[in-house]
Order: C-alpha cells, then structure tokens, then sequence
C-alpha cells in the first residue's frame, strides 16, 4: 500500500511547540492522523474544542491528506491579543515599538 508523509505540529501550553513527521496510508484523514500519533495521545480528550487547520487554513476531521501536508492544531487564545499588549506596555512603562513601521510619509513613483 502506498504511503504519504505529512508533518503535524501542536502547541499543548505557551511556549512548548511540537512537531512530529508522520507517515500514513495514502487517503488518510486529519482524524486518523491525529488518533495514530501516540505522542498527540494526550490533547485527543479535547480534540472538539481545538481548531485544526493544513497549511494556515482551517479543515475539518475528515479532510484527506496529501503528500507533505502540514497539519496544524491550534489552541483557544487564553488573552485577546490587544489587551496582552496593553499589560505588556503598563508592566514595562515604555512604548513597544514595533519591527513593521509603516513609511512615514514616504511615497514611491
């Protein structure tokens, strides 16, 4: 039977990412995938509550995998993004500049 190889990354806690290579069954699913990994074993309770994409785009359970697929589970947000910038700048008292300044009145023609 032939085989594909795909990548599955997942981040159980802040700041703990893990990857995994996987190899499956040709036209095997996202589920599938996921229930054979035995190290994804532990985050299968929840696997209702997270959201699971390939390549950046959300998919559901039953989506067919390719060759070199990247499947990527991804965790609720704990913090609204804007307001964990906003504890960050009262905690450091300073303005956090970022690195993707827009071009202050700079034009191109």
């Amino acid at each position: 039977m032939a085989t594909i190889h795909v990548e599955l990354v997942w981040s159980p806690a802040t700041g703990d990412v893990r990857q995994r290579a996987l190899e499956l069954a040709e036209g095997s699913t996202i589920e599938q995938a996921l229930r054979g990994c035995t190290d994804f074993a532990d985050q299968l309770p929840r696997l209702a509550e997270l959201k699971i994409g390939v390549w950046g785009r959300l998919r559901p359970l039953d989506t067919v995998l390719r060759e070199r697929d990247r499947i990527e589970v991804y965790r609720p947000l704990t913090v609204d993004p804007k307001e964990a910038r906003r504890q960050r700048y009262r905690d450091r008292g300073e303005r956090i500049v970022s690195r993707h300044r827009p071009l202050a009145g700079k034009t191109t023609r």
